[in-house]
């Protein structure tokens, strides 16, 4: 039996402080983010949109295996640093360059069999990222295992302002999908130069055969999980793109990235600590099992009212915000975002599990993920468009990922029971939004008035099914800033 142990000194002044500033990173960058998404919206076509998609596609798939998880294992080893991050180096950027390579070389035939050849010349522009991503693996690493996000915050704050320059020039200039490709490596590089600058330690490429062995060991299957997650959360705009089209892939990516909104905004700031900070605490099973719950639970306060209000009034944000021309998004949106919102929930799971070592657990769950997903997909193309590809997605997760991540919490305490306790209010709230915003649609006509009476009502009703958790979240929050 695991001797219980407490937390280490400073760690929660440290988490704390952590996720203040990763709060304040993701807040900035997502509410610039739609902003400057509306004016893209209004620049480029949803044709060009669908291209870079394409593009987007391969980037993401790569990315998700670019250093093979030995980041991974350094953020989270008991080790000294020095004796794996040169090993970490040699490792990252060499597979960051090798599938830069594959990416370049395969960018026809991917292209082709997306029925988007226009897509080759982007897809071999934005494989640099990967070149970026191998160099720039370790310094992001450190970082994140020193709980330095106030470091980040200025990584990604500069690397936002430079892409969007680029972007919106670019795209003035009718550049298309090549703004919007030049824009994310603009964007790559600037942060894994301000990430270089803040880094203290400097480590060369080494190798040491034995501390290799024992990083890939761990990592691969953590990539195969992450390639896996990635492939999930991509092979539909595959699908989208091989049996739709273009011009609806364009429309989905709208709403897939609307409807991400709520996971990049609450889950990113408390992804940047989980993994570290559940490290820290794995030894005390009981510590180990309360942390998952309570962060469940914080996730869930801010999550479900954001996810409801974007599922609720789809159809008036879309036409107000972007116009009247991307009004088929809406059909996906409120769909997808019951997605976002299990996604958050999935990816605290997925650094828990992680913090565990147990990567092969991970990996199983999302290859289950996968085989489960692919086939319900192009079913539901093929009966509903982009609407039923994003039913598809939710009922997979509902049905068999869920349960699959249930299964393996088990031999850590952690039951539905106690998770389902530590949401039932801000879920219910959410079931109170619905009933009140889907009621204002009826009564009131008008896409901007119905966004503003729909979504203030709603919200109203959300705060006061919550109030009696005030005082828990407050002493929480009191407990950090005095630690």
């Amino acid at each position: 039996m695991a001797r219980p142990v407490t937390a280490p000194a400073g760690l929660e002044r440290k988490v704390a402080s952590a996720i203040r500033w990763s709060a304040v990173n993701s807040l900035v960058q997502r509410l610039s983010q739609v902003g400057v998404g509306v004016l893209l919206a209004r620049l480029i076509a949803p044709e060009q949109f669908g291209v870079f998609a394409v593009a987007l596609v391969v980037l993401n798939i790569v990315m998700s295996i670019s250093e093979m998880g030995v980041s991974v294992a350094l953020v989270r080893t008991d080790k000294p640093v020095a004796l794996l991050a040169p090993t970490v180096t040699t490792l990252s950027i060499a597979s960051g360059c090798l599938l830069a390579a594959v990416c370049v070389l395969g960018a026809p035939w991917f292209a082709s069999a997306m029925d988007t050849p226009q897509a080759t010349g982007v897809i071999q522009l934005m494989s640099l990222s990967l070149v970026v991503a191998g160099v720039s693996a370790v310094p992001g690493a450190l970082l994140q295992r020193e709980f330095r996000q106030d470091h980040k915050f200025v990584a990604d704050t500069s690397a936002f302002v430079v892409g969007t320059a680029v972007v919106v020039v670019l795209a003035l200039l009718g550049f298309g999908a090549w703004s919007l490709a030049w824009s994310r490596i603009a964007t790559n590089l600037v942060a894994a130069v301000v990430m270089f600058a803040y880094t203290s330690q400097r480590y060369r490429p080494g190798f040491d055969a034995v501390q290799a062995r024992g990083l890939l060991a761990f990592g691969l299957p953590l990539a195969g999980a992450s390639l896996l997650v990635f492939g999930v959360l991509n092979v539909d705009y595959i699908i989208v793109g091989s049996m739709l089209g273009t011009v609806p892939l364009g429309f989905y990516l709208l709403a897939f990235n609307l409807a991400n909104w709520p996971v990049g905004a609450f889950s990113q700031p408390v992804r940047s600590v989980s993994l570290a900070a559940f490290s820290q605490v794995r030894d005390d099973p009981e510590l180990f099992a309360r942390a998952f719950a309570r962060a469940l639970r914080l996730l869930a306060l801010a999550t479900v009212p954001a996810c409801v209000l974007l599922a609720a009034l789809a159809d008036p944000l879309v036409r107000t915000v972007y116009g009247e021309r991307w009004a088929p998004a809406a059909q996906a949106l409120a769909l997808l975002v019951l997605l976002g919102a299990l996604r958050v929930a999935l990816e605290l799971g997925y650094d828990y599990l992680a913090s565990a070592g147990r990567s092969r657990a991970i990996l199983v769950i999302h290859l289950v993920w996968m085989v489960a997903l692919v086939p319900l997909l192009a079913l539901g193309a093929h009966l509903d468009g982009i609407r039923g590809v994003a039913a598809a997605q939710s009922v997979v997760v509902l049905l068999v990922v869920v349960p699959a991540y249930l299964v393996a919490f088990r031999p850590y305490g952690v039951r539905a029971r106690v998770l389902g306790a530590a949401v039932a209010r801000p879920a219910f709230g959410g079931l109170v939004m619905v009933v009140v915003a889907v009621g204002v649609q009826w009564l009131i006509e008008g896409a901007l008035w119905r966004l503003l009476v729909g979504g203030t009502s709603a919200c109203l009703a959300y705060a006061v099914v919550v109030f009696p958790l005030r005082q828990e979240v407050l002493g929480l929050l009191r407990r950090r800033v005095s630690a």
